[in-house]
Order: structure tokens, then C-alpha cells, then sequence
């Protein structure tokens, strides 16, 4: 079979919900989760995401490219010539992480991730919601620190390098030479190269930290669901590992640049919350939980709302690991309890979970705790 083709024993069998027989096929607006679709059936359940990431990505690169908005000013020295701010005189050295470099590792090891994760999962859904999770936790944070640098910015710890400010060249005295004692000006008195000027005015937030931060963490969050690092049994530590390596990746990216001296901490910080908290969105957008460990590797339907029960869920077992019941069928729980049984298998309350079965009924997930 292809690496896509794998029925969902789940998705296969009619639901039943509060005693009621329920189609997954009940409009032309609904699909299945267990199966894949042609590409005319993908693209009518996503253009709109495809034309919105067209569209915020044509407004980040606009907003990137036009000079900071702010008049923002800076002083320079004390009237006996000491620079007043040293934390931003240092020199200009070249990045050891480029951004586009941030950004594409941001982007293809998310990707290579998830698309080894097929192995086992075999899931084209668990594919398609993965990359477009990843895709609004990018694109989400990159547009929205590229307002904050084009509104807010801040100086860079090499501005005075490229600036090279020339006191004499002050035009308004209303903004140059004012403050205590008159030592704070504006670029207006910068001689050096006007690309690298405006560039070292848009330092907060970072935006190799936003990019790291945003598909790392991601990642992270995929690796816990598919993995079940935190879930209902002892994990074994490899796992811990192997999830935490992406916020390892993020952090190093972030710390390399107070090293090259391209930001300062705080700006670092403010990446890393955007970017973090783009990544849980995006995340919780795309599939059924974040922490709770017996829904969050399902994917989520466009069209229909996963009801948190076990028959009323597709993809219950796409997830690599299989410990503890986990990936060895969805129907497994409901099959050994259909006769009141009390086996152990990988139903709503989770693999290895013991319940005794309510002929009749389907209990909602929150029920089961």
C-alpha cells in the first residue's frame, strides 16, 4: 500500500453518537480523515489557505523592505566625549546564523519531521494539517514581528558602527541636540551606509528567534503527540530527548546572535514569545489538543467537529509510537469492551486505560478521567 493509502479502522465504520447512525459523506462538503483525496478535493478545502498565505506574505516582505517608521533618536556622547551608550557601539561583524538560514531550518526539518513520522503514521491528513500548522505558525509570526521592528524596532548593539554620526550635520534643533544637556539626535546625523542605518533601527524583536521559536516549537508540540512523551505511561528517556532537541535549536539560534552582536537580549526574548506562541496556535488550530495526550495527535477536519469520543474521531491511532496500546487500532478499546469485557486497548480514554463498556452509549471524552 502507499505511504498514504492505510484505512483508518476508525474512519471506515459508520459512527454512532447519543444512539444515532451518522455519514461522514452527509454533504458534498465532508470528507473522510482515513482516506486520501484527489487533488481537486485538497485544493477545495484549502485555497483559502493557500490565497491567505500568498497574501500575508506579500505584506510581511512589503513591511520588511520599507524604512522604519519611527523618528526614533539616540545619544551619542557627554559633552567630554564619552559614549553615553557603549552597548551600542559595537562593531559590525557578520551574522553566524544568516536569516534566510533561520528560516529555511525553521521550515524543511518541521517538514522532514513530519513526513519520517509517515513510516508509521501513513496518514496524508496528518501530513496536510502538520505542513499547514507549521505554515500559519511561520507566516503568522513573521508578519506580525515585522509590524513590531517596522513600528517599534530599537537599536541594534552596532548602531553607532554604521551609523558613524556626525554631530554638525544636525538639520532640526528642535529634535537634534535635545534633551539633558543636548545629546540626543536623530539618523538625520548618520554618514554611513543609509541600507545598514535603517536596518540597525529595526532590532526588536529578533527575527531569526521568531522564525526558530515558531517552527521549532511546532515541532516540538508534534513530536510530544506522536511520541506520547507526556501521555498515560513511563516513556522511555530517548523520547524526552529527541523532543527537546528542536527548543535546544531554537535557543542556540537565538543565543548565536547576542554572540555576532545583531541583537540585543531582549530582543531575543521578544522573538522567542512570538514565535512560541504562534507555534501553540497554530498547533491547537490544526489538531485536536495540545497537552491532553489522548486527542492531541489527531488531525482536525475542515467540516467536521471531532466530538472527543472514540467512534466519533478519525486517525485515533496515527501515532508512531506503540507502547502501551498506542497505534495498534483504534477500534481495539472498543471491540475487547463491546461484550463487557475488561481488556486493555487504545479507546478514547487511552491506551491501557481499563473501562468497563456502557452498552448503548458513547461517552464524550471529557467524561473520561
Amino acid at each position: 500500500m502507499g505511504l498514504f493509502s492505510r484505512q483508518n479502522r476508525a474512519g471506515a465504520e459508520p459512527n454512532h453518537v447519543n444512539g444515532t447512525r451518522r455519514s461522514r459523506h452527509a454533504n458534498n462538503n465532508t470528507y473522510s480523515m482515513a482516506t486520501r483525496p484527489s487533488f481537486g478535493q485538497w485544493l477545495k478545502v484549502t485555497w483559502i489557505d493557500i490565497v491567505t498565505f500568498i497574501l500575508m506574505g506579500a505584506l510581511g516582505l512589503g513591511i520588511y523592505e520599507a524604512p522604519p517608521a519611527p523618528n526614533r533618536s539616540f545619544a551619542v556622547t557627554f559633552t567630554d566625549g564619552e559614549v553615553v551608550y557603549p552597548q551600542f557601539a559595537y562593531p559590525l561583524r557578520k551574522e553566524i546564523i544568516p536569516i534566510w538560514l533561520a528560516a529555511f531550518l525553521a521550515a524543511i526539518i518541521p517538514i522532514l519531521a513530519i513526513l519520517i513520522m509517515q513510516i508509521r503514521v501513513r496518514s496524508f491528513w496528518d501530513v496536510n494539517n502538520g505542513i499547514i500548522g507549521l505554515l500559519y505558525s511561520l507566516i503568522g509570526a513573521a508578519v506580525f514581528q515585522v509590524f513590531v521592528k517596522w513600528l517599534i524596532g530599537g537599536l541594534r548593539p552596532h548602531f553607532l558602527d554604521v551609523c558613524k554620526p556626525d554631530v554638525n550635520l544636525a538639520r532640526n534643533q528642535v529634535l537634534n541636540a535635545a534633551g539633558f544637556n543636548q545629546i540626543y539626535f536623530t539618523p538625520d546625523i548618520c554618514t554611513g551606509d543609509r541600507k545598514e542605518i535603517n536596518d540597525s533601527l529595526e532590532s526588536m524583536p529578533s527575527g531569526h528567534t521568531t522564525a526558530a521559536f515558531g517552527g521549532f516549537v511546532y515541532l516540538y508540540l508534534y513530536l510530544n503527540a506522536k511520541l506520547k512523551v507526556f501521555a498515560n505511561y513511563h516513556a522511555p528517556m530517548w523520547k524526552l530527548i529527541v523532543i527537546y532537541i528542536p527548543i535546544l535549536g531554537a535557543v542556540l539560534i537565538g543565543g548565536a546572535l547576542t554572540i555576532d552582536e545583531y541583537h540585543n537580549w531582549y530582543d531575543v526574548f521578544a522573538g522567542a514569545v512570538i514565535g512560541t506562541v504562534f507555534a501553540f496556535s497554530a498547533y491547537r488550530m490544526s489538531y485536536a489538543a495540545i497537552w491532553d495526550w489522548r486527542w492531541n495527535h489527531i488531525p482536525l477536519n475542515r467540516h467536521q467537529p471531532c466530538l472527543y469520543t472514540h467512534e466519533g474521531a478519525d486517525l485515533m491511532d496515527a501515532t508512531w509510537t506503540r507502547q502501551a496500546g498506542w497505534g495498534s487500532g483504534s477500534s481495539s478499546y472498543h471491540d475487547k469492551h463491546a461484550a463487557g469485557g475488561h481488556g486493555i486497548g487504545s479507546g478514547a480514554g487511552g491506551p491501557g486505560v481499563p473501562r468497563k463498556a456502557v452498552p448503548g452509549t458513547t461517552r464524550r471524552g471529557d467524561e473520561m478521567v
